[in-house]
């Protein structure tokens, strides 16, 4: 039977896997994959229009972090602060960003016009959350990065109408020397209802090395990945600037806490659970495997010597 002949895949082809791959790329490790994409494509044009589409969601989803130049402070990525392509608000210094996405820096920085920025009253409310999610930041995430936009009614004027605050909160530790790398990223939409006197909050908590979703991936001698993400609900009174700050600062803290503790405990359940399920309960040799005392095996050097390898 004569083998089949193989397809050349077509530029578009070639460009939606290569997008697949960028944009799926753990947290941190885009350059690294897009270094490498390059070379198999063998094609700038082919790389340069995946690259240029992929990089801005990659950026967005996992909320980097850029330096601004003239000692502005980091801006945060985000599609809560986009005004335009390549453009992002910064809130704490009402500075805009021009971000170049592929090389992941920011070029240039505008100041902010009025029309970018919310009314006064808003802006209150705005600012004095801002200044209790950056102190609950630097002692939980102390390299993490945070803003607070506002995404809905700018600009009201004064009480009696209602406007709607997000809280971005990032977070990453970045180690491929050490084969590890991981992000933290958590988005609050906290709704101002003026009428019943009353915040609703929203929170989206993501671990992820993914854009997906919170995660950590560790590459050392395999390829070991997290990815999990939470949702959670509640509410407080709607009161001055500063109390509510402080209100809703403590629901993001006691919340966070609790879900970063459960992640830890479900850690240490996973030699006695989530191991186990992986294998059967009474392998081919019929022989019961030591869960216990599973740091005493190194399956690269059982397979190394049972193949002869090194010898």
């Amino acid at each position: 039977m004569a083998e089949e002949e193989e397809t050349e895949l077509s530029d578009d082809q070639k460009k939606g896997i290569a997008k697949w791959f960028l944009v799926n790329a753990p947290a941190g490790e885009i350059q690294y994959v897009s270094r490498d994409l390059k070379l198999v494509l063998n094609d700038d044009d082919v790389y340069n229009e995946a690259a240029s589409e992929a990089f801005p969601v990659y950026n967005k989803c996992h909320l980097i972090s850029l330096k601004m130049p003239g000692g502005f402070g980091d801006v945060l990525v985000t599609s809560y602060g986009e005004l335009q392509d390549n453009e992002y608000l910064d809130p704490k210094t009402a500075q805009v960003a021009i971000v170049d996405h592929v090389k992941q820096a920011c070029t240039k920085v505008r100041p902010a016009t009025d029309e970018e920025l919310p009314s006064a009253y808003v802006e209150e409310y705005r600012c004095a959350l801002e200044a209790e999610i950056l102190k609950y930041v630097a002692e939980a995430y102390p390299k993490g990065s945070c803003s607070v936009y506002c995404t809905n009614g700018k600009d009201v004027e004064e009480p009696g109408s209602d406007f709607d605050l997000v809280v971005v909160i990032a977070a990453a530790r970045l180690s491929p020397q050490n084969f590890c790398n991981g992000s933290w990223r958590t988005i609050w939409n906290i709704e101002f209802k003026d009428d019943i006197q009353k915040l609703e909050l929203n929170g989206k908590l993501q671990v992820g090395s993914f854009s997906s979703q919170v995660g950590a991936h560790y590459f050392e001698e395999g390829n070991v990945q997290l990815d999990t993400k939470h949702e959670c609900r509640d509410s407080t009174m709607f009161q001055s600037p500063d109390d509510t700050a402080i209100s809703v600062a403590n629901l993001i803290r006691r919340h966070e806490t609790a879900y970063m503790a459960s992640l830890e405990e479900s850690y240490f359940k996973l030699s006695d659970n989530t191991f186990k399920d992986l294998r059967r309960k009474l392998p081919i040799t019929r022989t019961l495997f030591p869960w216990r005392s599973t740091r005493q095996f190194s399956l690269k050097r059982e397979i190394s010597e049972e193949l002869g390898i090194g010898k």
